[in-house]
């Protein structure tokens, strides 16, 4: 049987990305799917493909960073809805640079979204599902939470943050009911890229010395993760490239020295450049 037959799932930052297809997913799989994001035109047209695929979705817009806006759409939306079965933290932001040119603006930002907007969700939404006595917050973090990554520096604070506090909570909401899970992908191809901050360096310039590393499709990425979530799997690795960068840090993190030292050395001749 399928488990999402029936439930209700917030997903925020459904308007595009990972977000866009694990809404999309949810949808086919029978769930009721709130999709919440800044971008509400966005999350309008994820609604609307939900629903003409037979499926029963709505658009909300919420900025993740405002608490208010958050505890309102998981407190309306279980009370309107007779519930809440799961929670997808997914919205997130990066900035690309060194830590030298990076202003507290940017730290501010990137830990209000990445790391509070999750905080926002869980602190919100964990209540409610302990006092119905079921429920599964999906935090998604990236191969970034579990491997450092230069120059996505308050990127990768956020995300190992992510992972922490996802994996602590797993253990104290067992007693009560609820699953947490983390997920952590490798590359994939969202719109992230084309949207991020770039510190020094021009974005068409960056995106151009991308590494050629072979990526994967949100909606294949989406179905992993939703696989996994049925099992209730506690930290969700997606790509094989998550699996391999975490199994060498894990084995001898000066292992990514090499590439650590090559990527910096691209970055700063393409500073040089701009």
């Amino acid at each position: 049987m399928n488990p999402f037959v029936d439930k209700i799932a917030i997903v925020t930052g459904g308007a595009s990305g990972i977000g866009q297809a694990l809404a999309v997913g949810l949808g086919q799989g029978g769930a009721l799917v709130i999709v919440a994001d800044m971008n509400r035109k966005g999350a309008q047209q994820v609604a609307a493909t939900i629903t003409a695929k037979g499926g029963r979705a709505h658009a909300v817009y919420v900025n993740v960073s405002k608490s208010a806006q958050v505890e309102h759409l998981i407190h309306d939306s279980a009370k309107k809805y007779g519930g809440l079965h799961y929670l997808f933290n997914n919205a997130g932001i990066a900035v690309m640079g060194e830590v030298l040119d990076m202003k507290r603006a940017h730290w501010q930002h990137t830990l209000d979204v990445n790391l509070w907007g999750v905080i926002h969700g869980t602190a919100a939404a964990y209540p409610v599902m302990v006092e119905q006595g079921f429920g599964h917050i999906i935090n998604i973090a990236s191969a970034a939470g579990l491997v450092p990554v230069p120059l996505l520096t308050a990127y990768t604070a956020t995300k190992h943050a992510v992972v922490g506090l996802s994996l602590a909570l797993r253990v104290e909401a067992a007693e009560r009911g609820v699953k947490v899970s983390v997920v952590c992908p490798g590359i994939i191809r969202t719109n992230i890229p084309n949207v991020a901050t770039y510190l020094k360096v021009k974005r068409e310039v960056a995106l151009s010395q991308l590494p050629s590393i072979r990526t994967m499709d949100p909606d294949k990425c989406a179905r992993v993760i939703l696989r996994s979530v049925a099992h209730n799997k506690g930290i969700i690795k997606v790509t094989p490239f998550a699996y391999i960068i975490s199994w060498l840090y894990r084995i001898h993190p000066a292992l990514m020295n090499p590439w650590y030292r090559k990527a910096l050395k691209e970055f700063q001749i393409l500073k040089s450049k701009s």
